[in-house]
């Protein structure tokens, strides 16, 4: 069944359940793309953003107290994850996300005419001093903020929280270290997880830094950043508004122009997020290195068995949990260079790329966030030490004899370490044999724990 619908450039043929428009449905028809729709993440906060618009133009008297209660309550249905299935919108659509916004202000007119009895027209009453060009940047910023302060900020602290709760419990064990995959003097799991932990922070740290741009907000701007069509209050007053409304203090812009014709504040978040899938990488890999074996790699811990490893070898597990979380980095990775991409894309007075900016931040925050809680739940927190395997590999490591260079000479201590690679002979023993130093003083200088501190 089919109902008529009409715009600016004519009658079109809409689904006749559909609570969208003909503006809605030319989109669907011209963007057969992707099937990708931008997340409910952004729906909302554009319904957010709907509400609080609405409430500014009735402060500034310019819409009715009436109307302006029905669209709020309309978009509250929407942010509480109602009608999802009406916005069908590809991603991949006209550059300013038009087609995303008036299939909003469509939406809202239909809810409001439906449960309100009120006939609100998407452009003259829903879209009131408002431009998809401040806007789709606004909800942007929103909806990233929302999703990076609810989810990934939080999913990073419980992985760091993890990491140093796993690293109070390694104080006493003392394993090789590794640099080029080469043995190298040791250190304890404690210090190991130590720099996990710390880079992790300054992850964290980074992200947390773009709030103060992201809530920033592009509303008011309108169509250029010159504000045509909207009140000079109606940014301060927006903010107000939306600020009460989401549980953030969020303030205009300080140029509209900046605001919509660039976007280098979500740049600086995908950045961030970039950088911290790398620090994810190195605790994966880090982890993968170290429960490898269990008979022929390293094998210094015991990642938790989750599930069978091979279709073909019997008894083989594998650590899929890194592996899915290594494979979720690398998406992210991409994603960064489709918003890099996509943020050089600003030309004159906007920014031409914005719904699939916005899909990709928001991809990467909920991946980050998913595999950074599997990461600490299923990963860090159950491992066990293989205490056997480590103690084997350190009291046969010959870099040891490192301690010794003010003693014997980095000369003298490199014949001696390559001679008990050569006699497959623990170093203290080729020492002994070799110099003139005591058992009881090599005990003393090679003792591995006492060459885990400072000095």
């Amino acid at each position: 069944m089919k109902r008529t619908e009409h715009d600016s450039l004519g009658p079109v043929e809409v689904p006749a359940e559909a609570l969208y428009g003909a503006q809605t449905q030319r989109a669907v028809d011209n963007f057969k793309i992707s099937e990708r729709r931008l997340q409910p993440a952004f729906i909302q906060a554009l319904a957010q953003i709907k509400s609080a618009c609405a409430k500014t133009n009735a402060e500034l008297g310019l819409l009715d107290n009436d109307a302006a209660k029905a669209i709020a309550a309309a978009a509250k249905r929407i942010i509480d994850g109602e009608f999802y299935d009406q916005f069908p919108v590809d991603v991949f659509q006209t550059g300013s996300g038009t087609s995303t916004n008036m299939n909003m202000n469509e939406v809202l007119s239909h809810l409001v005419e439906r449960d309100a009895r009120l006939k609100l027209h998407p452009n003259d009453q829903i879209n009131m001093s408002q431009s998809s060009n401040d806007v789709i940047p606004t909800a942007l910023h929103l909806s990233a903020l929302n999703e990076l302060h609810l989810r990934l900020l939080p999913a990073l602290r419980h992985l760091d929280d993890r990491i140093r709760r796993k690293a109070s419990t390694l104080h006493d064990v003392v394993k090789t270290g590794r640099t080029h995959l080469m043995d190298a003097m040791p250190l304890t799991l404690e210090q190991e997880l130590t720099g996990w932990h710390h880079q992790l922070a300054a992850s964290i740290e980074r992200l947390d830094q773009t709030t103060s741009r992201l809530t920033q907000l592009a509303q008011g701007g309108t169509a250029v950043g010159t504000g045509i069509n909207a009140p000079v209050a109606f940014s301060r007053l927006f903010c107000r508004h939306l600020s009460a409304q989401v549980g953030m203090t969020l303030t205009p812009a300080k140029s509209f122009f900046t605001a919509l014709s660039s976007q280098d504040t979500a740049l600086e978040l995908s950045a961030a997020m970039r950088t911290c899938a790398t620090t994810l990488i190195k605790i994966a890999d880090d982890l993968r290195w170290m429960n490898s074996g269990p008979l022929a790699g390293i094998g210094e811990i015991e990642l938790q068995p989750l599930q069978p490893g091979s279709s073909i070898m019997p008894g083989k597990v594998n650590p899929v949990i890194p592996e899915a979380v290594l494979m979720t980095c690398m998406q992210v990775c991409g994603n960064d260079t489709t918003v890099a991409l996509s943020a050089q894309r600003s030309n004159f007075q906007l920014n031409v790329m914005l719904p699939v900016i916005a899909y990709n931040l928001l991809d990467s925050l909920s991946l980050l966030a998913n595999a950074a809680t599997a990461l600490a739940d299923k990963a860090i927190d159950p491992f066990t030490v293989r205490q056997d395997r480590i103690e084997q590999a350190l009291s046969r490591n010959p870099i040891l004899v490192t301690a010794l260079n003010r003693v014997i000479g980095y000369e003298k201590a490199a014949a001696l370490a390559k001679q008990a690679y050569a006699e497959g002979r623990p170093i203290i023993d080729v020492v002994e044999q070799e110099t003139d130093l005591s058992r009881e003083e090599l005990e003393q200088m090679l003792d591995p724990h006492l060459l885990t501190r400072p000095g």
